[in-house]
């Protein structure tokens, strides 16, 4: 720090100032809508069993959290998420290297991509029950099928956009494709790729939700099916705010490892 100088050390100190202010409001906010929901439901402005209330959510995981049932159901969902995102990463990574290494693939499958990623994917999920049963195998092809194709075009463009100078270097110096790949192509892509594994972890959850409400017997998404059908409002609203929470934890955890990998 001394070695800054004292500009410097005020800019880092606002910076500071500003990012804790920014942390104490939105925990204040959150706060403050949790205090208004279960305002409006004591003094029954709002239907508590229709809306549910805090208190009545944690009261609904404490029961679940006594028997273990809720952490079964956690598990599943973060187990089939995590599974489906490590898929998703590396066919992304391998067939987004594959197009760029081969232009007439490229130019060949590109349309199918692109027609295979706008295509709605809870369309297909009735498909895969038929074609693989009910199991979870079932649930993590749904969510690899929600991220995959649009990976594999976000990639692809962020290769075919690295630097032509380093690729005619590497060249004239008598460089292959391999070394094009491993010397510039992926070091130069590294934060695209960790950024297209910050919006792949959400589209996972997406889609093992999406699976998990066909096809499930355990998980969140299979949760709120339940409750949603036997009317158990506070299961339900309990497991939509758990899938929040799980969701905002994944992506941080993708954050940390970008921050940690690129400052290395």
């Amino acid at each position: 720090m001394s070695d800054l100088s004292m500009s410097q050390q005020e800019f880092l100190a606002k910076e500071k100032l500003h990012k804790r202010q920014v942390r104490i409001c939105r925990a204040m906010l959150l706060v403050l809508l949790l205090a208004l929901w279960e305002l409006c439901t004591r003094l029954r402005m709002i239907d508590s069993f229709i809306f549910s209330s805090p208190t009545r959510i944690w009261d609904c995981f404490l029961n679940m959290a006594g028997d273990g049932s809720i952490f079964r159901h956690i598990g599943v969902t973060l187990c089939e998420t995590l599974v489906s995102f490590g898929i998703v990463v590396a066919v992304g990574v391998a067939a987004a290297v594959a197009l760029w290494g081969s232009r007439s693939l490229s130019e060949i499958l590109e349309p199918y991509l692109v027609m295979l990623n706008s295509l709605p994917k809870s369309a297909l999920a009735p498909l895969l029950i038929v074609w693989m049963g009910n199991r979870m195998q079932t649930i993590i092809v749904a969510a690899v099928s929600v991220a995959v194709f649009g990976s594999i075009l976000t990639l692809h463009t962020g290769f075919t956009q690295t630097d032509p100078d380093k690729i005619r270097l590497i060249k004239s110096l008598g460089g292959t494709k391999k070394d094009v790949l491993m010397k510039v192509l992926i070091p130069s892509s590294v934060p695209l790729i960790i950024s297209n594994m910050k919006v792949n972890v959400g589209l996972c959850l997406v889609g093992v939700i999406i699976g998990e409400f066909l096809s499930a017997k355990a998980g969140l998404g299979y949760l709120i099916i339940y409750a949603s059908q036997v009317f158990k409002m506070d299961m339900l609203v309990m497991s939509i705010a758990l899938l929040c929470i799980l969701s905002t934890a994944l992506y941080q955890a993708i954050a940390v490892l970008e921050k940690r990998f690129l400052r290395n």
